[in-house]
């Protein structure tokens, strides 16, 4: 496996790749990981062997992107043997594999509506643009080159059809949450200093740029008097809590920058408002219906379609009177909001880590089986 982190927390492909790995071992075989970071329970582990990318010096992400992929490349040239099976993970590398999981489609992501960057926007835009060319470049010619291309929701699926992916190449695994680190249970809104008695809603995700639609969510807010909102995301450059002032609602916008730990923070809310214009499937949305709460979000979000009857999906995100209805609606009624909960509790525990990484060794042991090999152990 090649892949830029096998992390416990932090990264949500890192994350993935982590349970991947984990249940493989399970399973007593043995795994080779190149990587750039690596939680240290799986790099002590005597049945797997990791080596480490340092791109610690390499300056920007467009160069350290091409220096991973010329290393992994050379490393799995090195290191495959027969019955092996290889998994990349995107444009990480441009070799042969048997399962290439896209978490993100940058082909697709060029051509959106939402795409922010144009050549002629200045330096950073234009870097910008040259690393999403370049990335949609390498991962079309790394799907080319899977057996089995992984999409993380059907979204994802449909943008990989986009770029030239056959259908027949392509499978669907969600990604998976923990439901017993994310459960139901009594808040702790004094730890962050929330309010105690007030409808409070939550949103967490990336708060630099607008693609998750903070802006949409700040101005629903400001139509709804006496209803709060907690944020959860890196602060430095976003322009959010200038909005928020300049909205009137920076009095109800509780901006708590990066959360370690965002388990105690869901059971300390009502809902999650997440209508993200564009997401393949963040893990936010999965965690916030494993720890029952009801869920705002958009057709454009990847989670949207494991949803079921466990919140409510708007059809545009653009639509603010239709977010500001749904919140509404949330912040008056408990009952709905409890229905809600329950229901989204429930589809989470369709989706644990145990179910996402059962069916990506069941595609493991597909992809050996019709080869004629067997997988090393250790």
């Amino acid at each position: 496996m090649v892949n830029h982190q096998v992390v416990s927390h932090g990264d949500g492909q890192g994350r993935v790749n982590y349970e991947i790995v984990r249940a493989a071992r399970a399973r007593g075989w043995r795994v080779e990981l190149m990587v750039v970071h690596c939680s240290d329970d799986i790099a002590r582990d005597p049945g797997v062997g990791v080596t480490r990318i340092d791109v610690a010096r390499v300056p920007t992400q467009l160069l350290r992107g091409l220096v991973i992929a010329r290393r992994a490349a050379r490393w799995l040239r090195k290191t495959v043997r027969p019955g092996d099976l290889v998994h990349l993970n995107g444009a990480i590398a441009l070799a042969p594999s048997d399962v290439n999981a896209a978490h993100f489609v940058h082909g697709a992501w060029l051509r959106s509506r939402y795409y922010p960057y144009r050549w002629s926007g200045g330096p950073y835009a234009m870097y910008q643009r040259a690393y999403t060319t370049l990335n949609a470049w390498l991962e079309r010619r790394a799907f080319a080159r899977a057996q089995v291309v992984v999409a993380v929701s059907h979204r994802v699926a449909a943008e990989l059809h986009s770029i030239g992916v056959e259908p027949g190449r392509i499978r669907v695994i969600h990604n998976g949450v923990d439901t017993h680190q994310f459960h139901p249970g009594p808040g702790e809104r004094a730890r962050w200093n929330l309010p105690a008695e007030v409808p409070l809603f939550l949103f967490a995700g990336n708060i630099r740029t607008s693609l998750k639609n903070l802006d949409g969510v700040l101005r629903a807010l400001a139509r709804l008097p006496g209803v709060h909102l907690a944020v959860a995301g890196a602060l430095p450059g976003s322009p959010f809590p200038a909005m928020a002032h300049a909205l009137g609602v920076a009095d109800r916008t509780y901006f708590l920058g990066k959360v370690d730990d965002m388990p105690a923070l869901m059971r300390s809310v009502d809902a999650l408002v997440f209508p993200s214009r564009t997401d393949t499937f963040g893990l936010a949305l999965l965690e916030a219906m494993s720890s029952g709460l009801a869920v705002i979000t958009a057709a454009t979000a990847g989670g949207a379609e494991i949803l079921g009857g466990g919140g409510i999906v708007l059809p545009d995100p653009e639509d603010v009177d239709a977010l500001t209805a749904a919140m509404a609606r949330l912040a008056s009624d408990a009952a709905l909001r409890t229905q809600l909960s329950m229901a989204a509790r429930d589809a989470a525990l369709a989706h644990g880590w145990d179910a996402m990484t059962r069916d990506y060794l069941g595609l493991y042991e597909a992809r050996i089986a019709a080869t004629g090999t067997a997988m090393s152990t250790a």
